[in-house]
């Protein structure tokens, strides 16, 4: 067997990773902006606030399974372990500062606000998912995964590049 074909089914596995983080940014960017008691209740700015991390972070995450997939068996090159060395100290201030945003913009008790806060929390779970500690496994198997605290591939290839 070929080494091409040894990680055949990871890069397939690399490549569904990435195109669904991207297609996960692109749902997040439309489908909560369409929602019309966001507009009813004023919402748009905290809404934004909320979502502008959650689609840096699903981004950066879908680039880094294309980028790993590309260079399978080896890490990520060099350079780019820079950006996501970077990636790891910065997205807690972009995290910070929209959390900043929605208290300034805050629409009141309401539906929208909820939703916002949902939205903020699931961009905090995604950036730790990729950046500490790894959260996302098959549903199946979550309960007994998830406790056993194990680094995730993007931690991992940032200790090998």
């Amino acid at each position: 067997m070929t080494d091409t074909d040894r990680f055949a089914p990871l890069r397939r596995r690399f490549l569904s990773l990435g195109l669904g983080e991207i297609v996960a940014a692109a749902v997040f960017a439309i489908v909560p902006a369409r929602l019309a008691f966001i507009a009813a209740d004023r919402a748009e700015a905290a809404l934004w606030s909320g979502l502008i991390p959650l689609l840096f972070i699903l981004v950066q995450a879908g680039v880094y399974w294309l980028v790993a997939r590309h260079h399978l068996p080896a890490p990520i090159p060099r350079p780019v372990a820079r950006i996501y060395r970077f990636l790891r100290v910065s997205n807690p201030i972009v995290l910070l500062a929209s959390l900043i945003g929605i208290v300034v913009a805050w629409p009141g008790v309401s539906l929208s606000a909820v939703l916002i806060i949902v939205i903020w929390l699931f961009a905090v779970a995604e950036y730790v998912n990729y950046f500490h500690v790894r959260l996302s496994y098959p549903w199946s198997t979550w309960a007994g995964q998830v406790g056993r605290w194990s680094t995730p591939r993007l931690v991992r290839d940032l200790r090998w590049a």
